[in-house]
Formats: C-alpha cells, structure tokens, sequence
C-alpha cells in the first residue's frame, strides 16, 4: 500500500516572498532592493526625509524605444525644495545602483515619511562604565579612558 507523499509547511521566506514582490512589481519596481536598500542608495542625509513610492514607466509607441521611468518619492515637506535641487544625483545613484538608466526624473510627493523601527538605543549606564574604567590600566589620555570604559560596559551590557 503506498502511502501519499507527505507535503511538509512551506518556508514563510517563500510565500512571503511571492506576496512582497507582486506587491513590489505592481508599484513599478523590478525588485525590492529600491525600497529595502534606499539608505545605501541615496545616503542616510536624503534618505532621512525621503522614500520610494513607486516608478511609472510610459509606454513606448509602436516601433519606439522605452524610455526611462519616473521615480515617484514621498518627500518630507520641508526637505522637498533640497531633494528637488539634489534630482539629478539622486537619478545617478539610482541608476548606478539599477545598473542601467531606468530613471530620468523625480516626482516629489509631499507627505511624513514612514520610519523604520530600528532597535532602540539603550542609554549607557554610567556606573557599569565606572566599573570598567576602574579595571583598566593607567591611562594618560582622560577621553581615551572614558571611551574605552563606555565601550567595555556597551560589550558586557550586549
């Protein structure tokens, strides 16, 4: 008697996968590293008050060739004047990290960027790092002392 093969749970990385990027190819990106990446990309100063929203590519008339795409950014109000005068990098980069040139310009959308929820800085103890800096040698540079006792407690405290 042979008995059904046994199906096993899919990998969530898997189906979450599928989800995101349809999700992703439906906005105008080929992947998700745009939006995942977009620190890298641009830098922490830009990407700070910015985000990709999505790309609009126009369709090319019979016989045409493509042309490059729209980059759609949710912008920060008071910081959309700078990214406007800083479009051109930010196309170059954005280019460069595509490895082609699938965009030719922005479109700036005012609205709060949504923060990632990066873990939490906890605050330095300062009696842990009296505790290390009592452990260590005798230290001319005063600054040199305190840095390495505050580095010792943040090593201990993780």
């Amino acid at each position: 008697m042979n008995k059904p093969a046994r199906s096993f749970a899919k990998p969530l990385r898997d189906l979450a996968g599928k989800i995101i990027g349809e999700s992703f190819r439906r906005q105008g990106f080929a992947s998700a590293e745009l939006v995942t990446r977009w620190p890298d990309i641009v830098g922490g100063e830009i990407a700070a008050v910015s985000e990709p929203v999505k790309i609009q590519w126009m369709r090319p008339a019979a016989g045409e060739e493509s042309e490059p795409g729209t980059l759609i950014l949710r912008v920060e109000g008071p910081a959309a004047i700078e990214i406007q005068h800083q479009a051109g990098i930010i196309c170059e980069r954005v280019n460069q990290f595509l490895g082609w040139r699938a965009i030719a310009r922005l479109a700036l959308r005012q609205a709060p960027v949504r923060r990632s929820r990066g873990k939490a800085k906890r605050a330095a103890d300062p009696g842990a790092a009296a505790e290390v800096a009592a452990t260590l040698p005798d230290i001319g540079d005063k600054d040199l002392k305190d840095a390495l006792a505050r580095l010792g407690a943040a090593i201990r405290r993780s």
